[in-house]
């Protein structure tokens, strides 16, 4: 059975010799000393170890059920999520007028990521009511947040989004489902949306979903969608629970991976709903949800990276099987290790170097969404905006990618259930798609990200990738290994967007056709950006005589690595992206 192990010193590494946290000038960072964050970051290693990792494969073969209406849960998991609500993680980062615990959002990522690598389907449940209750906080009226959020803060009430409905996926200009106003002030709505995780269970007292849907004569289209609390069970002046609301499972989905969630058919069938905000402004306040919703799944990406690899390292380390063609390695032994031959180590090495740089993008992600919402500081809030969807699409098609890497260190057991990986690799496929298809994410940064308020963020990380590099230089091996590196893929990046700009307008298909290539292109770069910073600080750590020289220098081994091996992907991407939209477009519908 496969293990987890929380990578907390890689984490702390991150937390304050690479981003400095606790110098920040963002409120509540200061609260972030060494060992405030060790002990936190301890005892959710602990939970995420002991408690939701044994239950990932229980989750993954019991998987959801519904018989009479009721959906229940894998066994362990009710307890699980009981443990965790007692212990206040879900409350970590939430607002203490809600009685939340007011802690930066990077923390509540580096403790989120442990629980996704030990469970994602668990962590799915909690996941999603957190952006539900983002979105209420952001944009609901006092009442409904002062009747919503303290039982959300504690997940004693859970939540949902939905979106999707069976004719319209990413077009929701094109949903049904709609609400008709009532002479109190609620609405009735009625119809059917799919795919909705954690759409119900029987581990909270109530569910509360955010509902898209349109008002009768509202705009045609996306104008006209509104935003709905449509909760489980309707709530009474005194907070108790009323009535069952018009709301039912029609099925649960039966699927690839994720088991271990409830994603369900959600029929409503005028269920009473209250209006969230203005009335045909639902996707402004359905994108907070949405929008933090995108981190966590680039998150999720990565996160089963880690664990699969874990578990392919143990593996190459343990199983013997042929010689090391230099000499062998186990002279004693049948055979060597694994672990001697160059292309487990390449294997192994892609993993690692990806997954250590995807943790530090997303820590560095969730770091500006803190100075943007606690310091007010827009430009911090314009660049995550730029980088949420190379966030989410970039990291999920990688970490699907490792996963199924680490299943193949394993030869024919990683085609076994047995051995774990193929869940890894299954739970992994659906980041890629959920919460807007990666070649919508794409589409959304080639399309509408890189000319959001005239270019001024792309401009901006072109030039704090400039400063970076000129700021630091002067070491030879350093600029040789890293820097360097790291200016020619900027400079693929900025080649490709300068091809957008000359040709993107005269054919946007020229745009559209490269997006995905620009997409992990600029996934690279920020990788690299984020080895470089990671490898300063290992090589300021050894100058000054830290203690760790293993640890410090296996980051510097693994920096190179991927500023080697894995950053020289941009020269290829901008190939692809220069040979424009003819050879994609040329073949005739009828004849693919």
């Amino acid at each position: 059975m496969p293990t987890y192990i929380a990578p907390t010193k890689d984490m702390q590494f991150l937390l304050h010799e690479v981003l400095k946290a606790s110098e920040s000038s963002v409120p509540g960072y200061d609260e972030l000393e060494p060992d405030f964050t060790g002990a936190v970051l301890e005892e959710a290693g602990k939970l995420a170890s002991e408690v939701l990792q044994p239950l990932n494969v229980v989750g993954d073969t019991e998987g959801c059920t519904f018989e009479n209406g009721v959906v229940r849960t894998p066994e362990g998991f009710k307890a699980a999520f009981d443990q965790l609500r007692e212990g206040g993680w879900t409350a970590l980062d939430c607002d203490p007028e809600y009685g939340g615990q007011g802690m930066p959002y990077l923390l509540g990522t580096a403790v989120g990521e442990m629980f996704v690598s030990a469970n994602m389907a668990f962590n799915m449940y909690q996941g999603l009511t957190h952006g539900a209750y983002s979105a209420i906080h952001a944009h609901g009226s006092d009442e409904q947040k002062a009747t919503y959020l303290p039982k959300m803060v504690t997940c004693e009430w859970t939540g949902t989004m939905n979106l999707t409905e069976p004719h319209c996926g990413t077009d929701l200009g094109l949903m049904r489902t709609k609400a008709v106003p009532q002479d109190d002030g609620t609405y009735k709505v009625s119809g059917q949306k799919i795919f909705i995780s954690a759409g119900d269970h029987d581990m909270a007292e109530n569910i509360i979903h955010l509902v898209l849907a349109k008002i009768p004569g509202g705009p045609d289209g996306i104008k006209g969608v509104s935003l709905f609390i449509v909760p489980k069970f309707l709530v009474n002046e005194d907070g108790s629970l009323g009535a069952r609301n018009g709301v039912s499972v029609g099925k649960i989905e039966e699927k690839m991976g994720i088991h271990g969630n409830a994603t369900c058919v959600m029929n409503y069938d005028e269920a009473t709903g209250y209006l969230i905000g203005e009335a045909h402004k639902g996707m402004r306040a359905m994108f907070t949800m949405m929008n933090e919703a995108r981190l966590g799944v680039g998150l999720q990406g990565y996160a089963q990276s880690e664990v699969a690899y874990q578990n392919a390292l143990a593996y190459a380390v343990d199983r013997l099987q042929g010689r090391d063609v230099t000499g062998a390695k186990n002279p004693d032994g049948p055979a060597d290790p694994l672990i001697v031959h160059p292309d487990i180590r390449r294997n192994l090495m892609d993993q690692k170097s990806f997954t250590e740089g995807a943790r530090a993008f997303t820590f560095w992600g969730a770091s500006l969404i803190d100075a943007a919402h606690r310091s007010g500081d827009k430009d911090a809030d314009g660049l995550i905006s730029l980088l949420t969807p190379v966030i989410k699409g970039f990291q999920t098609d990688k970490g699907f990618e490792m996963a199924t890497n680490a299943q193949q260190v394993y030869g024919g057991h990683g085609y076994i259930e047995e051995w774990g990986m193929s869940q890894f690799a299954r739970d992994a496929r659906i980041a890629m798609i959920y919460e807007g298809a990666n070649g919508v994410q794409a589409l959304d940064l080639v399309g509408r990200k890189l000319a959001q308020d005239g270019g001024k963020h792309v401009m901006g990380f072109f030039e704090m990738v400039k400063t970076f590099c000129k700021e630091n230089a002067g070491d030879a091996a350093f600029d040789a290994e890293f820097l360097n590196p790291l200016k020619a893929a900027s400079k693929d990046l900025q080649a490709a967007g300068m091809y957008f700009m000359q040709n993107g307008t005269k054919n946007p298909n020229h745009a559209l056709a490269g997006s995905y290539d620009f997409m992990h292109m600029f996934g690279h770069v920020c990788l690299g950006y984020m080895w470089a910073r990671m490898g300063l600080a290992a090589k300021q750590a050894l100058a000054a005589g830290a203690s760790d020289t293993e640890f410090y220098e296996t980051k510097l081994t693994t920096g190179r690595y991927y500023m080697a091996r894995q950053l020289p992907a941009t020269a290829m991407h901008l190939a692809r992206i220069q040979s424009g939209a003819d050879t994609v477009m040329a073949l005739k519908a009828a004849n693919f």
